[in-house]
């Protein structure tokens, strides 16, 4: 390998760990439950204002 190749990879290896932490810096977490969506409550039948256990 002469000097220019080793640059090269170099370079590149440089590229890819820049653009990982770009990516990882625009990944936003989330709030569970925000808006009401981790406990839905029945509203109608014979579970009425009851939490549901399992997706109907």
């Amino acid at each position: 390998m002469n000097i220019f190749e080793i640059r090269n990879l170099q370079n590149s290896e440089n590229r890819k760990e820049k653009r990982k932490t770009f990516l990882r810096s625009l990944i936003k977490s989330v709030d569970t439950g925000a808006n009401g969506t981790l406990d839905y409550i029945v509203k109608k039948g014979s579970g009425k204002n009851k939490i549901a256990k399992t997706r109907q």
